[in-house]
């Protein structure tokens, strides 16, 4: 996640008289139980895969072949409220194929890889759990998390919402205020929009978080935003 800073694990102190106490990254001596803090909210982050691959960088589609002209996932972050996030939680708890086998075919439309070189989506499927998803298996386990991201995917069909307002992938120009008061109104919350600039240094709409419960399936406001900006006037790409 390139718009927050990764912080070293909280701790929660639970002490002799059973309250829970939030320290640094030193545990007293006198607590009775140290363990890492639960996250609060998941950003749910859908990302635009024109603006992905009209960049200097450019993309290489799956070996699947080409994704669908749609938003697709690129994760289910766990975040603390403050801004900061937990990351590659359980070392011992590695992406697992098998576990969600039954997904895979959702998977490739869904959440495809955009990454060079051409490959099947399971680099970058397994990134996501191990960076994130295992900060949440208090919650979810692997197959949960993955079909709980498929879920909200299925719930928040961004494409359908902004061309209904006429907010289309054609290479035009549309105000940041018209997309954010567009997707807000569709789903009842507020939406954060991260930008990109293409080959000619234009600001380009990239990538849509929205926030949910800890649970993995209810919307809720955000807490806290990324940090980022866009211009006021942004590109939405043909893909």
């Amino acid at each position: 996640m390139s718009v927050s800073v990764t912080v070293s694990p909280r701790l929660i102190l639970l002490g002799l008289d059973g309250e829970r106490r939030r320290f640094g990254s030193h545990c007293p001596c006198l607590c009775v139980i140290c363990a890492a803090q639960e996250f609060d909210f998941f950003y749910f982050v859908q990302q635009w895969p024109g603006s992905y691959c009209d960049t200097k960088k450019s993309c290489c589609y799956p070996t699947t072949g080409k994704p669908p002209s749609d938003f697709g996932i690129h994760g289910l972050w766990p975040n603390y409220k403050d801004g900061s996030y937990p990351s590659n939680c359980d070392p011992n708890n590695s992406y697992d194929q098998s576990k969600i086998s039954d997904l895979i075919s959702r998977m490739q439309q869904d959440w495809a890889t955009l990454a060079c070189p051409s490959n099947s989506g399971s680099t970058f499927w397994s990134h996501e759990w191990d960076k994130h998803g295992t900060c949440s298996e208090s919650v979810l386990d692997q197959h949960s998390y993955f079909r709980a991201a498929l879920n909200l995917k299925s719930k928040i069909d961004l494409l359908q919402i902004l061309q209904s307002a006429g907010i289309n992938p054609d290479g035009g120009f549309y105000s940041l205020s018209s997309i954010k008061s567009t997707i807000s109104n569709a789903i009842g919350y507020t939406p954060y929009i991260e930008c990109n600039v293409d080959e000619d240094g234009n600001s380009q709409l990239y990538q849509i978080y929205v926030c949910v419960d800890s649970s993995g399936s209810n919307l809720i406001e955000c807490p806290v935003f990324p940090r980022g900006k866009c211009g006021s006037n942004i590109e939405f790409p043909s893909f």
